[in-house]
């Protein structure tokens, strides 16, 4: 197995926004009381990303004065699986919009039918 790839916090923390920055604008102005963070390592095993809230599609009169939904993506973890770089890149990418769409209450199911 080859070494760990290395990315720095920062650096990875870069690569979540440009993730982001590729999700069409009318998405994300659509995205609501959502942030999303880089955490180091996952809570259990094999996880890169966890979304953890209330899908936009369940959200109701009752939604209101809530803590934000939490998409937080797991650094490295995402490092551990990848041999170069640019696989990071690409996998930062990839992690970022599967969690997003579960904020828009798409499951995995649909996500992996969508290639996500």
């Amino acid at each position: 197995m080859a070494d760990v790839i290395e990315v720095s916090r920062e650096k990875f923390e870069e690569l979540v926004a440009e993730a982001l920055d590729t999700i069409p604008p009318e998405l994300t102005r659509a995205m609501s009381n959502v942030v999303v963070t880089v955490v180091d390592d996952p809570p259990e095993p094999h996880l890169l990303g966890l979304y953890t809230g209330v899908p936009l599609t369940e959200r109701g009169d009752w939604y209101s004065a809530v803590l934000p939904d939490r998409i937080e993506i797991y650094r490295n973890a995402i490092c551990e699986i990848c041999d170069t770089e640019e696989q990071v890149v690409e996998e930062v990418r990839i992690t970022v919009v599967h969690e997003v769409g579960h904020h828009f209450g798409i499951d995995d199911a649909r996500l992996h039918e969508l290639g996500w």
